[in-house]
């Protein structure tokens, strides 16, 4: 077996790493490389550590660093439990060891600051993720998280307690298809929050979240009228800092690495536990950054 890197047009501050063997695992009797089988599973982890994170930069960082491992030593890969599960794995083992979130030399993106980590549960939100958002059975996470299926449920239920704990917000949802946005709204609602409004353009949205000032935005990318909900939203952060969460028929077109992209992200057609576990986690890290705010001394 032979192991090497193969160049990746990507972020330039960010190592883009892939590694590869002549032999790989075979698929339905045809051989696949290594290299094809993380460029697979890439997209999905991003979309993991992005939402872990709550940063596109410092996701990606970290699965930089676990390709890096890879390069390093291939046999870090446990593939006992699938190439997708052993990769999320890695990945964990790199951030329960290794802080990037701090690199000065990760890119700053257009959207709410950079949230950090510390003084949180990572443990508990990362059972709940891996379950709600990314559909890892309770023995597949477990294995993940080098736990066992009892320890995996005791996780989940604590992330499930910590998020209740969220203050209920005002939505605004973005979407110009009727039937997806009435189901986002009853969802949002049955969450415990409350919508603000429903935006089916981009002069719309910004109309009404300059007028309702939401704490939370759910916005599909792309648009009826051809516009963008993307603009929309970039051009509402220049005014006011939310959480936002994006929803796209295309997720592996934002999880490249090799541009500014949504930290939070939910794929169509989507499942309810996965809007209220990405939604949770967006505002779980609008949150904890409010409380850590130094406060102003008193004149």
């Amino acid at each position: 077996m032979s192991w090497g890197v193969v160049s990746q047009q990507g972020n330039p501050g960010l190592p883009s790493l892939f590694l590869f063997s002549e032999a790989g695992p075979k698929m339905n009797g045809v051989g696949m490389s290594r290299s094809q089988l993380v460029a697979e599973h890439l997209p999905l982890l991003r979309r993991y550590a992005r939402a872990l994170t709550g940063s596109q930069a410092s996701g990606d960082a970290y699965v930089a660093a676990m390709l890096e491992a890879m390069l390093g030593d291939p046999s870090v890969l446990d593939e006992s439990h699938g190439p997708r599960a052993g990769l999320f794995r890695l990945f964990t083992q790199i951030w329960n060891s290794v802080s990037v979130n701090d690199d000065a030399e990760v890119t700053t993106l257009p959207m709410p600051p950079e949230r950090r980590l510390s003084n949180i549960t990572p443990l508990p939100r990362q059972a709940f993720l891996l379950l709600s958002l990314e559909g890892f059975s309770e023995e597949e996470v477990a294995f993940i998280l080098s736990t066992d299926v009892a320890e995996t449920r005791r996780l989940a239920d604590a992330a499930g307690r910590e998020m209740a704990a969220e203050i209920a917000t005002d939505v605004l949802i973005i979407e110009d298809e009727t039937f997806i946005a009435m189901d986002l709204e009853s969802l949002v609602k049955n969450l415990g929050h409350n919508v603000v409004g429903v935006a089916r353009t981009h002069a719309d949205a910004v109309a009404l979240a300059k007028n309702k000032r939401p704490g939370l935005i759910l916005a599909d990318i792309q648009l009826a009228d051809g516009s963008s909900g993307l603009d929309a939203v970039n051009e509402l952060l220049r005014t006011f800092e939310v959480p936002v969460v994006f929803i796209t028929a295309y997720p592996e077109r934002f999880l490249t690495g090799e541009r500014p992209e949504p930290a939070f992200l939910i794929s169509k057609p989507f499942q309810p536990a996965m809007v209220s576990a990405v939604a949770s986690q967006a505002l779980f890290f609008q949150r904890n950054s409010r409380n850590r705010a130094p406060k102003v001394p008193a004149a």
